[in-house]
């Protein structure tokens, strides 16, 4: 008899944790490297939400709340929702859970049985296909091009549907190209999801990090695909939020968010209850000028980074439009032929910079490399890519 579940075995370590477990081992080594793998901003949590958390936790707000979240959050969600993203969500609509992985893994769960077909756009956030297996899914990948800006179409998702098709992926902006999904493009997924009564999984994480382009929340375009969309969100990229643990999903179907609460009172329960807290003054405007501020702040690494990859023969990059990474054409760098993970490697080896190779999003000849640090860090990151890619090292 086998030792361990074929589930379990199926799951693979999340490769960006593995390369940033990586850098932080050899830099307490001694080594010198500089890391660009963690999808981590570098800015502290904003002052007015760790003062709210000492405020709950000095007001003994430390036991259990239900396992959906507090009804202080799930409203101050809904009106947030409303706020930002034009979605009328009621808080019996809404579910907090221990970050967007949780909500994702609680959704898949949810709605995929054995041999469903899941529709996810390459390159894809590396735990999207775990989950949809773990789950007894099948994965299946929509190429896209880099031309159209790593972004599928209506038509390239009508090509991929079979009977076995269940759901849509979407992520904007994305993980791992920063590109932003227009009104038109949605819409022309929406077309396709309705035509075929599918699921879409709208992760929404990096909503707030827009530097060009209007983000668009899918749902709220037209009630009939509000019905179908299941909308993935959370606080660790908005506001510096990632070791606190929060997202959230909101679905009109309030049966699949009941169903999901029922999966997640069995496995984690409630969220703790001082992140809670916490996550009202996260979401109520009381941040944002402290959003505002990261924002900023990316941007202008971003427009750096962007520049001095330009300087650099035989790797481009297609400018991101949102969230905090760079994918890096790497296909012209002749002695890897387009091999990501040597590359990755090499490079680690040689300059100590480590980068997530394109391999483990879906899509080789490309590197992740995030700009969620400094800008001295930044720069010197590329002054050693440069030597590299010269083959001066």
């Amino acid at each position: 008899m086998q030792q361990y579940s074929k589930r379990i075995l199926s799951l693979s370590e999340s490769a960006t944790i593995a390369v940033a477990s990586l850098a932080r081992k050899l830099q307490a080594e001694g080594k010198d490297v500089l890391s660009f793998s963690a999808g981590e901003p570098d800015f502290d949590t904003p002052k007015v939400i760790k003062e709210e958390a000492i405020r709950a936790l000095n007001c003994g707000f430390t036991k259990y709340t239900a396992v959906a979240g507090i009804p202080e959050l799930l409203k101050a969600i809904s009106q947030k929702l409303k706020r930002d993203n034009n979605l009328e969500y009621d808080p019996k609509e809404i579910i907090v859970s221990n970050g967007a992985k949780q909500s994702l893994f609680n959704a898949f769960q949810a709605i995929i049985d054995e041999g469903d077909e899941v529709l996810i756009p390459t390159p894809y956030w590396v735990t999207y296909p775990e989950l949809v297996t773990y789950s007894g899914g099948k994965p299946v990948f929509v190429e896209t091009k880099e031309e159209y800006g790593f972004k599928a179409r209506g038509i390239d998702f009508e090509r991929a549907i079979t009977p076995k098709t269940k759901a849509i992926v979407l992520t904007s902006p994305s993980n791992p190209t920063g590109m932003i999904y227009t009104k038109e493009e949605l819409e022309s997924v929406i077309e396709v999801a309705l035509k075929h009564n599918l699921w879409i999984i709208s992760d929404e994480m990096y909503e707030k990090l827009v530097y060009d382009g209007t983000f668009v929340s899918i749902a709220s375009l037209n009630d009939s695909i509000m019905q179908k969309t299941i909308t993935i969100n959370g606080l660790s990229k908005s506001v510096a939020m990632t070791g606190w643990r929060m997202g959230y999903a909101a679905c009109k179907d309030q049966k699949l968010i009941k169903l999901m609460d029922n999966l997640q009172s069995q496995c984690t329960s409630n969220i703790n209850s001082i992140t809670q807290k916490a996550a009202i003054v996260a979401l109520d405007g009381s941040a944002d000028a402290d959003i505002e501020s990261m924002r900023e702040a990316f941007k202008e690494r971003r427009d750096i980074a962007c520049g001095l990859i330009d300087e650099i023969p035989g790797i481009s990059v297609v400018k991101p439009d949102g969230a905090f990474y760079l994918f890096i054409n790497i296909n012209n760098v002749k002695e890897y032929n387009g091999n990501s993970m040597e590359f990755c490697k090499a490079l680690l080896e040689k300059v100590g910079v480590a980068l997530v190779p394109g391999s483990a999003f879906g899509m080789d000849g490309f590197v992740r490399m995030s700009f969620a640090c400094d800008l001295a860090q930044i720069k010197e990151g590329f002054v050693r890519i440069n030597k590299f890619v010269r083959g001066e090292c």
